[in-house]
């Protein structure tokens, strides 16, 4: 259970850095597989994507906002493994 009502705490911080970690390098892998059709410009493309996501929610200090990013990576991942791209709306 969260510390912070809203706001997220050093120690909610550090109780989802480990599972946020391994869906980076999980996402960063499943970019490789040969089950997407993918250029190998259009793999670094995405990686980048997929950095710049990553980074932008490391400064997230919402209890709610962290939650709704890791879900929505673990999404992404399941569409990953099953041979699709994901699209983000922008």
């Amino acid at each position: 259970m969260a510390k912070g009502l809203i706001w997220a705490t050093a120690e909610d911080l550090a109780r989802n850095r480990g599972r946020v970690l391994s869906l980076y390098r999980q996402i960063l892998r499943s970019i490789n597989s040969p089950k997407l059709s993918l250029t190998f410009a259009a793999r670094l493309a995405k990686k980048a994507e997929v950095r710049a996501v990553f980074l932008l929610a490391s400064e997230e200090t919402s209890l709610h906002n962290i939650e709704d990013l890791i879900d929505t990576a673990e999404y992404s991942l399941s569409l990953l493994r099953k041979g699709e791209i994901p699209k983000y709306v922008q």
